[in-house]
């Protein structure tokens, strides 16, 4: 279902070390890094008894919470600046690296067998190309029958750290992207269906043929 990585990405993890209490430790933020987090509260746990409550809630609202101290730990993809960071007294370091990858549920084709273009896949969130059979995508894929069906948009609903990470790269690699829509945490999609949290945007594609 993955079809191309866009561009690297690393969430941050922002502390308020003064918070930290013996027995257990909240954070919450970024979806993106959540089964990491969730992976490493297990063996933490298990190796020193201390408990590490995540909620995956995204960047918006990891960075709101550490912000408000009621956490101790935030994440978010889309790293706060210095000026942010010392107004808020937090401190800031990279925790996760990972991609963001363009995925497709489209019966009848096979992972890693679609190939979009960059311009391509700018055009398909910004509205411009609505089918799948539209003479550009057809163009870079000979021999795999693209169906005449309408291309199902899922993004974001939610201030996300992903969504601030992907509209950069589609700013880098299209003029149009970058003067209409631009790069943010939240923008005002052009078509599409909103999930909550990349478990939400998932939970869409796998859910719905076409998209």
């Amino acid at each position: 279902m993955f079809k191309k990585a866009t561009q690297g990405l690393v969430i941050a993890a922002i502390a308020a070390t003064s918070m930290i209490a013996a027995d257990k430790i909240n954070g919450a933020g970024a979806t993106f890094p959540a089964p990491c987090y969730y992976d490493w509260a297990y063996n933490y746990q298990k190796a020193t008894k201390t408990r590490v409550n995540y909620q995956s809630i995204g960047s918006g609202g990891g960075i709101k919470q550490i912000t408000e101290r009621v956490v101790q730990f935030g994440a978010t993809d889309a790293p706060l600046t210095p000026k942010e960071l010392a107004a808020a007294k937090l401190l800031q370091f990279p925790a996760v690296f990972g991609s963001l990858a363009v995925a497709h549920n489209l019966p009848g084709v096979a992972d890693e067998k679609l190939k979009l273009k960059n311009s391509v896949v700018a055009d398909i969130f910004a509205g411009k190309i609505t089918m799948w059979n539209d003479p550009a995508i057809v163009a870079d894929n000979a021999g795999i029958d693209l169906p005449a069906k309408k291309i199902i948009v899922a993004h974001r609903s939610d201030g996300s750290g992903t969504t601030h990470v992907f509209t950069d790269y589609l700013s880098n690699v299209s003029p149009m992207w970058k003067s209409k829509f631009g790069t943010g945490k939240a923008i005002g999609w052009a078509t599409g269906v909103g999930g909550k949290g990349n478990e939400g945007v998932t939970n869409i594609i796998k859910q719905t043929p076409y998209s």
